[in-house]
């Protein structure tokens, strides 16, 4: 099956510094023009313009010098914003406590919504009984989006929302909506790890390990032969010793 090329496949990146030379299959020199001109115009519409404005003067005022908790104050401050709404997995409502202590401090009004809140059993979303296994109720992100809908937020911050149910609480918030904490119940909530570590732990834990589990058998038999040789050669290298120290006593 061939491969359309993209800027994932990009290990040049000249569309950032401008020093280098742009690949064949580049984005940039390749684009659509109708499309860019598209997105380019929507930059002028007064909300995303401020939006934009204010997200660059974060960035460059305080670049590698804010943590993201900050970074989303800073910008809710700079784009007028009032009120914060946090849409949270209940297995993380003490890390968005904190982060609600946090907003308030900077003066913002905080309403939280958990991901059970409403109790509602799985079957009633038609979900699979298999599925409460690991708990009657569901998550219900739209519930949640409704919620702060109704709440009036003026910005909504995601808390370790389930893959998939982050995605249905952005469909239906009606404010705009940023990520404090992305779930990755593995990695203490940095799946960005697993990227990191793709080419050496993660690449023998849940690649090579299993398709060729036979190597370990075949170094386990390998090793056991070893421990019985090295033990017979002991043995022996004893009878000879002892029978040297025999002869020796004997003379």
């Amino acid at each position: 099956m061939s491969m359309k090329l993209s800027c994932i496949d990009c290990a040049v990146k000249n569309c950032d510094k401008m020093d280098k030379s742009f690949p064949e299959f580049c984005l940039t020199t390749n684009m659509d023009t109708e499309v860019l001109n598209k997105a380019m115009a929507l930059y002028m519409d007064e909300e995303n313009h401020k939006v934009t404005v204010s997200a660059a003067m974060v960035e460059t005022e305080y670049y590698c010098q804010m943590t993201r908790v900050e970074e989303i104050a800073e910008f809710a401050k700079r784009m007028g914003y009032k009120k914060i709404g946090i849409a949270t997995c209940v297995g993380l409502l003490s890390e968005a406590r904190t982060a609600a202590k946090i907003f308030r401090h900077k003066g913002f009004e905080v309403y939280g919504v958990a991901c059970k809140a409403g109790a509602q059993p799985k079957a009633n979303a038609g979900i699979p009984k298999e599925c409460e296994k690991i708990g009657p109720n569901m998550c219900n992100p739209i519930l949640q989006a409704k919620i702060l809908n109704k709440e009036k937020t003026d910005f909504n911050v995601v808390i370790g929302l389930c893959v998939g149910h982050d995605s249905m609480f952005y469909k239906y918030s009606e404010a705009l909506c940023t990520t404090l904490v992305t779930k990755d119940r593995v990695l203490g909530h940095n799946p960005a790890a697993a990227l990191y570590q793709a080419d050496s732990y993660y690449s023998k834990l849940l690649k090579y390990v299993p398709e060729k589990k036979y190597l370990a058998y075949i170094a386990i038999l390998l090793s056991v032969i070893s421990a019985f040789a090295t033990a017979g050669a002991y043995y022996y290298l004893f009878l000879f010793l002892n029978q040297l120290i025999c002869l020796n006593s004997n003379e």
